[in-house]
């Protein structure tokens, strides 16, 4: 798990390097919805990624968000060379790559890397969570009322908003704030240090949270779904918080009162 570890922190730092040295520039957008875009740095940052773990690891298996699922073992990458692409594509310094390593169908290990502020969220599985090599800790907010929470919305929300407007006016009656920022792997990583105390979203990808979900784990966190189900990152709803305060947030998500 250490060679593991070490392979991913590299291979993330590159990755997220050349996503940065395009940051700059005018972009090729294609579209997979009509909110939903595709840079040349989510492509490129995908090769550079996949590219490193077929010549280290030819016989894993890879589920990329791009280029979707390519089967060769039991060990699993699941990668996002570019979470937060719409905030790349304006030109708003909030984006991340996200790899994680699944084995056996638990995920073991997850990289989150934002090359602006050059901070790496990553965890093992049972070692803890760590910040640039820094153990970090979920906050310790007990009162829904003092807490500070992150959500998203999903792609095809214009298709049905109210079910997903109707949890956030809800939540925002009850909390200090909602920020909704458009990276769900660096809003779990921000539960995980402590700088949100919760998260919540719906009809997310396995790619958007394996690694979050770990780092929010290992730091002390406490991940399920909307009906307080174990959490797979197959699913389609995630409730992230410090453990404090899930109990009132899943009340919330659910329509009951506190």
């Amino acid at each position: 798990m250490k060679e593991f570890y070490h392979f991913g922190i590299d291979i993330s730092l590159k990755a997220g390097e050349e996503i940065l040295n395009l940051l700059p520039r005018i972009h090729e957008i294609s579209y997979k919805g009509a909110i939903n875009l595709v840079t040349e740095a989510d492509l490129k940052s995908e090769a550079i990624i996949k590219k490193a773990i077929r010549k280290r690891y030819p016989n894993h298996t890879i589920l990329a968000e791009e280029s979707g699922l390519e089967e060769r073992g039991d060990i699993r990458w699941v990668i996002d060379p570019l979470d937060g692409t719409t905030n790349f594509a304006h030109g708003l310094p909030w984006f991340c790559t996200s790899l994680a390593l699944e084995v056996e169908g638990e995920i073991v290990l997850g990289i989150v890397y934002n090359p602006v502020l050059k901070e790496c969220f990553s965890a093992i599985k049972e070692k803890g969570a760590f910040l640039n090599q820094k153990p970090i800790r979920v906050s310790q907010t007990k009162e829904l009322g003092k807490a500070l929470l992150a959500t998203g919305f999903p792609y095809d929300i214009q298709q049905n908003p109210e079910p997903v407007m109707t949890r956030f006016r809800n939540m925002i009656m009850h909390a200090r704030g909602v920020r909704r920022a458009g990276s769900a792997a660096l809003d779990l990583c921000y539960v995980a240090c402590g700088r949100f105390d919760g998260f919540w979203e719906e009809r997310l990808h396995p790619w958007d949270t394996a690694a979050g979900m770990l780092i929010v784990q290992e730091a002390g966190g406490r991940v399920s779904d909307f009906s307080n189900n174990f959490y797979s990152i197959y699913g389609k709803e995630i409730l992230a918080t410090n453990g404090f305060l899930h109990r009132d947030m899943l009340k919330i998500l659910q329509g009951r009162n506190l």
